[in-house]
């Protein structure tokens, strides 16, 4: 027998969203945890916290973060990354009251990050050109701050797709019970009238003129004349090979529902956590682009000082002016993206559109939950191990090999018939109602069927047997998905934290070539406009790594999902 608890627990396997950072198992079968492979580099487990949890009334609500302007999300994204003295940003978790992933901590050589711009004092404010009054209207909503992990959370419990996964799984569990109980008899109870005028053959063949009626009630309806009544009060009709195949058929589809539900529930959290990487690699650029406007201005400034006191040429004040221009569209796109990534993420979470989500991370830094160090072959293993689309394709081939094997035994097996009838009848000739007393019917039998003489029950079983094959075919096909999702996230996760490197040293690169011009300059032994291209290096750096560094997460999480979230 099947616990239902049990089953209501595999529709909320979303509560393992916590061991994305590295929690134990539950230890329940039904339940699934995500967890951190091993290695040197793998994230370590945060502290417990009582801050969401799971049970049988639902997902709880998270305790209420104290709310940041626009502006101040904003700068603490901006000196987190512009500020020169500023120390690398810190990948402690907070107090358990609010649950942040522990991001960040991944090997040596991610521990310090680069600062991606060189200025000699940091801006009090970052200036926002925006003229129209999008942006303006936009920093007046009040953003919701949220984490990585509270986001996983929240995914979990709120969104659709998920919720109507776990539905599918409740449908199948009670096509189950349905199943196990088709061998229990039906209970019916009524009442019927019959009245006859005219023209009537008895049971000897003669054709007579009557009048009747008659009336009966209790344990079955329809009791007219001296047949069994057409509605017995107790039933029984089925046939045999379902009573018996039929719950094997549904126990496989419910096993495949279960396994389906965890897989809407990984897809669900691997797009959540790139949605909030996406939103992460938004602000950033948002704050590149910003910084890059002030350096920009900062130039139009100078070279219009060299320009106005002869030491300059024009032209070169009219090549700053277009680069202005040009970091102030893309400051504008960069904004736009950030609030686009922004609605992606609440559509996922379920929340209300219209307000800016605000990021408690205060930098986008690599997190590596698999480490590099253990081969593809192994990890394709864990891979087949732990999909929940190969357990789901597993069920589906026995579902269909318990069709197979029905059909197999249908002709040879019988249908069973069986109806009981107890209550009281009473009538007479004419409109006379009379001589009421118990009346008691049983009827028992069984009986064999050949479809179609025979000719179909092949093709039948034909149809079943290809279904199996289908099924099979279906299962080496996501084996093969599987493998090649593997391979693909990994190829990803190993191009992408070679790029941060490289894009780690080309910052180092701008950032002096950007630092030795402006002391060029302040010499007198250049003129402003030569700074130009070092600006434009440095800018180009910052975003690369900002990419690299996303790209890398996101092929982290797609690979994490790929080996379905393998608990170390």
């Amino acid at each position: 027998m099947i616990d239902r608890g049990g089953i209501w627990k595999a529709g909320l396997i979303a509560a393992a969203t916590l061991l994305l950072a590295g929690c134990a198992s539950t230890g329940a079968d039904e339940t699934d945890s995500l967890g951190s492979l091993s290695g040197s580099r793998a994230m370590p487990a945060p502290a417990a916290t009582d801050a969401f949890s799971f049970n049988h009334a639902g997902p709880q609500k998270l305790p209420p973060v104290e709310p940041a302007s626009h502006t101040e999300v904003q700068e603490a994204h901006r000196s987190a990354w512009f500020e020169p003295d500023r120390a690398p940003p810190s990948t402690a978790s907070p107090a358990p009251a609010t649950p942040v992933l522990a991001a960040g901590t991944a090997g040596t050589h991610h521990a310090a990050e680069p600062r991606l711009a060189y200025q000699e004092q940091a801006p009090e404010s970052v200036p926002h050109t925006q003229s129209d009054g999008v942006q303006s209207s936009y920093e007046a909503l009040e953003p919701v701050p949220i984490d990585l992990s509270s986001a996983l959370q929240q995914a979990s419990g709120r969104n659709p797709q998920i919720s109507f996964a776990q539905q599918r799984v409740e449908e199948a569990f009670a096509e189950l019970r349905t199943a196990e109980v088709l061998w229990v008899p039906s209970l019916r109870a009524g009442v019927n009238y019959n009245k006859h005028e005219g023209r009537i053959q008895d049971v000897e063949g003669n054709i007579i003129d009557t009048s009747r009626g008659s009336i009966y009630a209790g344990f079955g309806a329809q009791a007219v004349g001296a047949g069994s009544p057409a509605v017995p009060g107790l039933v029984m009709n089925f046939h045999l090979t379902d009573a018996v195949f039929q719950p094997r058929i549904a126990a496989h589809t419910l096993g495949a529902q279960r396994h389906a539900s965890r897989a809407v529930v990984n897809d669900t959290l691997v797009d959540t956590a790139i949605a909030y990487i996406d939103l992460l690699e938004a602000l950033q650029i948002e704050a590149v682009a910003n910084q890059t406007l002030v350096n920009a201005q900062s130039l139009v400034e100078l070279t219009r000082s060299f320009a106005e006191t002869g030491q300059g040429l024009l032209a070169d004040a009219d090549r700053a002016n277009v680069e202005l221009s040009i970091r102030q569209i893309e400051l504008r796109r960069a904004s736009e993206a950030a609030r686009v990534a922004s609605v992606r993420l609440t559509r996922l979470l379920s929340q209300d559109q219209t307000l800016p989500l605000a990021p408690i991370e205060p930098a986008l830094v690599p997190i590596e939950l698999i480490t590099d160090e253990q081969p593809l072959s192994e990890l394709v293993s864990i891979g087949l191990a732990n999909r929940p689309e190969l357990a789901e394709s597993q069920f589906l081939v026995g579902e269909a090999i318990q069709r197979l094997r029905r059909e197999r035994y249908a002709p040879l097996v019988p249908s069973v018939l069986l109806g009981l009838s107890y209550g009281g009848n009473g009538g007479g000739l004419g409109s006379e109602i009379i001589n009421f007393g118990d009346r008691l019917d049983l009827d028992a039998a069984a009986y064999w069927e050949v479809r179609n003489l025979g000719f179909a029950e092949r093709s039948i079983r034909n149809a079943a047997n290809s279904q199996v094959e289908q099924a099979r075919w279906r299962q080496v096909a996501v084996m093969d998905q599987v493998a090649g999702e593997i391979a693909e996230a990994h190829a990803q996760a190993v191009s992408t934290e070679a790029q941060i490197e490289m894009a780690q040293a080309a910052i180092g690169s701008a950032r002096d070539s950007y630092r030795r011009n402006n002391e060029r300059i302040r010499n007198g032994q250049g003129l402003p406009i030569e700074a130009l291209q070092s600006l434009q290096a440095l800018d180009q750096s910052q975003r690369q790594y900002v990419r690299s560094v996303a790209d890398f997460n996101r092929a982290q999480f797609r690979l994490y999902r790929a080996l379905g979230w393998p608990i170390p």
